[in-house]
């Protein structure tokens, strides 16, 4: 499955060489990585058995330049020829967005070309995927055989749906670009079928035009809009009644539901109330005269009291 990074302006896919055992997969991978320039390659890893060269898959990230301002970069993958390594060829092709299939032009390895290719078609069904509808292509390798089948016989019997065929002689590096170079061609052509643009625009940068294109509702459009309320315009100066010190004074609105004060008539001044009269100041002489004065007619009553009822 094609992998879009947008943060770093990648395009990944991923291609896998398919065939049957000792067809010449790792050979094509062998040379593109050998003719690649360094600064577009990745380490190549192989793994080696009896019975065939790869046991796993060889791996390599291959920068194929800039594709509408993003880099693509293609990881290619072998599967292991052998039929007894049939999950690990299903393991390979998970998530595969094309295929080179590999076949062998030695008319005694057509049985196991026939076999191998039934079997792409089954293992991609696993996946959900049709062969027919995936990005694929076929190279006849080892074209250089003294008995080599003729391509058109190949081809009637191999390539059941159509797809392009390369004619190749892997170890010396003939036909491996070319195929390569269609089947890149033949999957980005694939990513623009389904995304509709390439690249695709990240949903960030799609938001403002969607809602510039999205046209507003019927109900939002015939709905009036509500506007603020005017205030009534200020007042000049000259129309205020002033205060005490001759400006202006300043009215408070009234709260909902009560009554507008009443306007005061221009002029009017509220009167000032008379000063209470003063208490008469005390001092300390007059005190003590006060409570003297207090004491003898105190003696006085309780003397008349006493003598008198004698």
């Amino acid at each position: 499955m094609v992998q879009i990074n947008f943060a770093l302006k990648e395009v990944n896919c991923k291609v896998v060489f398919y065939g049957p055992g000792m067809s010449g997969k790792t050979t094509n991978l062998e040379i593109v990585h050998q003719k690649a320039p360094e600064e577009n390659k990745g380490e190549l890893t192989s793994i080696s058995t009896d019975g065939d060269r790869t046991l796993f898959f060889d791996f390599m990230p291959l920068d194929l330049g800039n594709v509408a301002g993003m880099r693509t970069k293609f990881q290619l993958y072998t599967v292991p020829g052998q039929v007894y390594y049939n999950s690990t060829r299903k393991l390979v092709l998970q998530g595969v967005d094309g295929v080179i299939f590999v076949a062998d032009s030695d008319p005694d390895k057509m049985d196991e070309n026939v076999e191998s290719y039934a079997n792409l078609i089954e293992n991609l069904a696993e996946y959900g995927k049709d062969v027919r509808e995936l990005p694929h292509v076929i190279q006849y390798n080892k074209r250089d055989l003294p008995n080599a089948l003729p391509v058109a016989e190949i081809d009637a019997i191999l390539n059941k749906f159509g797809v392009p065929t390369f004619e190749a002689v892997a170890y010396t590096g003939e036909g491996v670009f070319p195929t390569l170079k269609t089947l890149a061609a033949m999957v980005l052509e694939s990513i623009e079928k389904i995304d509709g643009r390439s690249p695709r625009k990240p949903a960030a940068a799609r938001a403002p035009e969607q809602a510039a294109a999205k046209p507003a509702p019927a109900a939002a459009a015939s709905q009036p809009q509500r506007q603020a309320p005017k205030r009534p315009a200020a007042r000049p100066a000259a129309a205020r009644p002033a205060g005490p010190s001759g400006a202006p004074r300043r009215r408070r609105p009234a709260a909902a539901g009560q009554p507008a004060p009443r306007p005061k008539v221009a002029g009017r001044r509220a009167q000032a109330r008379p000063p209470a009269a003063a208490a008469p100041k005390r001092n300390g002489v007059g005190l003590v005269v006060g409570l003297t004065v207090a004491l003898l007619a105190a003696a006085a009553g309780v003397a008349y009291i006493v003598y008198g009822n004698a």
